[in-house]
């Protein structure tokens, strides 16, 4: 068996953390004891074990990562500690919920008050479980179930029905409402998750209350979608800073927001983002599956653009799965699909985001990632080379997606590594890192490293290589601190 590694990572939270062994092992233990898990006892010999590389078990690496991220005042992962980051499974308990428009309100108003205000800094995630297989599936499939007899939700009904309208929400309040959203999606593209997710979940929380009331049911739908877009923002944004409980459970609250909406299109779009979590944590079946019930689900209502996404998203996951000749198909149909996109056409918001840019890029991650599932890796390869090239140039001279610049910059990085050039992925992945210290993103970082990581496996006596990984050492720990 290999000796152990010291755990420079958690040594280097540690050192500026100004805590003593003594002090942290304290902290662990009384953090412990207010979550029930009373068989946890630390001591510095303990502590003194972890940084030398000892993985410890369930629940610490979740205390650590929750009292780093106190300390420093942003989100420290179990991942940024050097530890193993296991993202517990379970059943359906967290996203079987019921469909119906009082009850989605309530729900979506109970779980954004408690992310406000029993988790100030954003760990309501930890406290939960990922729900994935057919404990997932099968509650996402009643999506597609009309109401009963077809006939409006309650709380459209109530609010459509002989009552008088409570609420005092004026039209032009509401534009500003849905307008501030936009804004939100703006923020997010630009700079990350990390920045404003307390404020969008704070906004999500203002609308729930704007439900209570009872309006004419046009703006009661509006009020729905606008509940939805906010709930998959939440999600997206949760996603993106590595809370991936938190984040599948506004999506699911999102859907039930989007289905009281009647927006089947929109429904697409949180489901794809659904598949996309999963093909990011390796269930390759759930992320299928998931597509699949989007594009059955929008197959009447979405646009070309939609349509597009969907197919782009159905090739990332064949190409999860290794389904080599499904994943081309796919591939080819969001490119022709997308062909049929006209330039000054009106649409959503929402959809706005998936442009040429996103789909080369899209496409360039699915060949890139058959390369990794192929023994013909060089081939895929050559073909993501091309496709994710054009996705960096197209981003370069958009402005407003820098996050997704710095990711394809990154996919760059790792073709590169396929075919066997460290040295320019080294490039490329040193202008990753400088827009991932100007953006709160941990999913990037984390993609960073990984990159780095398979760099320096297969090339440490490389010098270009070698520089990178120590920058990477000092600078995303530092940027992930920064408020």
């Amino acid at each position: 068996m290999g000796e152990k590694q010291p755990n420079e990572r958690l040594t280097s939270w540690f050192v500026r953390s100004g805590w003593s062994k003594g002090e942290l092992a304290r902290q662990v233990n009384r953090r412990a004891r207010q979550t029930g898990a009373h068989h946890v006892s630390t001591d510095t010999s303990r502590v003194r074990r972890w940084l030398d590389g000892e993985q410890p078990r369930e629940p610490i690496p979740k205390i650590l990562s929750e009292l780093f991220s106190e300390r420093f005042g942003s989100v420290v992962t179990v991942e940024d500690l050097g530890l193993r980051a296991v993202v517990p499974v379970t059943g359906a308990g967290e996203v079987d919920l019921p469909w119906s428009g009082a009850q989605t309100v309530q729900l979506i108003s109970e779980y954004s008050r408690s992310d406000l205000m029993l988790n100030r800094r954003g760990f309501l995630g930890t406290s939960l479980a990922l729900t994935a297989g057919s404990a997932l599936i099968e509650p996402m499939q009643r999506w597609l179930a009309p109401g009963p007899s077809g006939t409006p939700t309650p709380i459209l009904t109530a609010a459509n029905g002989g009552e008088p309208h409570t609420g005092r929400l004026s039209g032009p309040e509401l534009a500003l409402l849905e307008q501030t959203t936009v804004m939100f999606r703006q923020w997010d593209a630009h700079n990350g998750g990390g920045l404003r997710r307390k404020a969008v979940v704070g906004q999500l929380h203002e609308v729930t209350d704007l439900l209570q009331e009872t309006y004419p049911q046009e703006t009661t739908r509006r009020l729905f979608r606008l509940t939805a877009e906010l709930a998959h923002l939440a999600g997206w944004m949760s996603y993106d800073v590595g809370m991936h409980p938190s984040a599948q459970k506004y999506y699911v609250l999102a859907l039930h927001a989007a289905k009281e909406a009647g927006d089947r299109p929109f429904g697409a779009l949180i489901l794809s983002d659904m598949s996309r979590q999963m093909i990011h944590l390796n269930r390759g079946e759930d992320a299928l599956e998931l597509i699949h019930l989007a594009q059955y689900g929008s197959r009447d209502t979405a646009s070309p653009r939609t349509a597009a996404l969907l197919y782009s998203m159905e090739a990332r996951a064949y190409a999860n799965l290794g389904e080599v000749n499904k994943c081309h198909r796919a591939a080819r149909l969001a490119e022709d699909t997308f062909s049929d996109v006209r330039t000054g056409e009106t649409e959503p918001d929402w959809i706005t985001f998936f442009s040429e840019a996103e789909l080369n890029a899209e496409n360039a991650h699915s060949y890139r990632d058959l390369a990794y599932h192929s023994s013909r890796s060089p081939l895929y390869a050559s073909m993501a080379a091309p496709v994710m090239e054009r996705a960096v140039d197209l981003f370069r001279v958009d402005e407003t997606h820098r996050r997704s610049y710095a990711f394809n910059l990154i996919g760059m990085a790792s073709v590169h590594l396929l075919q066997e050039e460290p040295e320019a992925a080294a490039g490329l992945a040193h202008q990753a890192v400088d827009i991932a210290g100007k953006v709160r993103s941990e999913r990037l970082n984390t993609r960073i490293r990984k990159t780095t990581d398979a760099a320096l496996r297969r090339y440490p006596s490389v010098a270009e290589v070698q520089h990178l990984s120590d920058r990477i050492t000092t600078a995303l720990p530092e940027y992930a601190a920064a408020g």
